[in-house]
């Protein structure tokens, strides 16, 4: 596969993360809403700081992954949006996710949509991915909203093997992509 590197969309840039990232992603984990699925909290900023250095693996690893989100109105670090293995629900693995986590002031404004259609781009033209999923909880219908305007359909319903909750997998292949041009 190959290498991704910094994608730039109306509103975003997405990038690769750095270690000086950790002041300003820790001020957005922190906010419950941006983790309410499936913590019900947000993170500290231990959680965080394991959470970057996940990513910095993953980047230094793959050279894809998901990406720092600045808003490029005043270059904010508002989230994540990006690719990743959903390894804690084996059943659809091998697979890639996209996903994302904004700050909610960043919210009802079309930038989860925005950076999801880079990502799958991203993942379909780039990385050559005949499939992405994403996966939410049911109740989280603005994630699912989001999905569905990205042209994913909802494949499976199925649990959070370690927890429990209920989880819906949207997914999305490179023909109906590329249909929805």
């Amino acid at each position: 596969m190959a290498a991704l590197g910094e994608v730039r969309t109306d509103r975003l840039l997405l990038r690769p993360w750095s270690a000086d990232d950790l002041d300003a992603l820790a001020a957005v984990f922190a906010r419950p809403e941006v983790w309410w699925y499936p913590l019900r909290r947000g993170r500290d900023r231990a959680e965080t700081a394991g959470f970057l250095d996940r990513q910095l693996a993953a980047w230094a690893d793959r050279g894809w992954g998901l990406w720092a989100a600045e808003r490029t109105s005043d270059a904010r670090l508002v989230g994540y949006v990006g690719l990743a293995p959903p390894d804690f629900l084996p059943e659809v693995m091998p697979a890639v996710e996209v996903g994302w986590r904004l700050d909610p002031d960043c919210w009802g404004q079309g930038l989860a949509t925005e950076g999801g259609r880079a990502a799958l781009r991203a993942g379909f033209d780039d990385l050559g991915l005949e499939e992405i999923v994403s996966i939410c909880e049911p109740e989280n219908v603005a994630s699912s909203r989001v999905m569905q305007r990205l042209g994913m359909r909802l494949v499976r319903a199925t649990r959070h093997p370690e927890r429990g909750e209920p989880l819906h997998v949207y997914a999305i292949d490179r023909e109906r992509w590329s249909a929805a041009g």
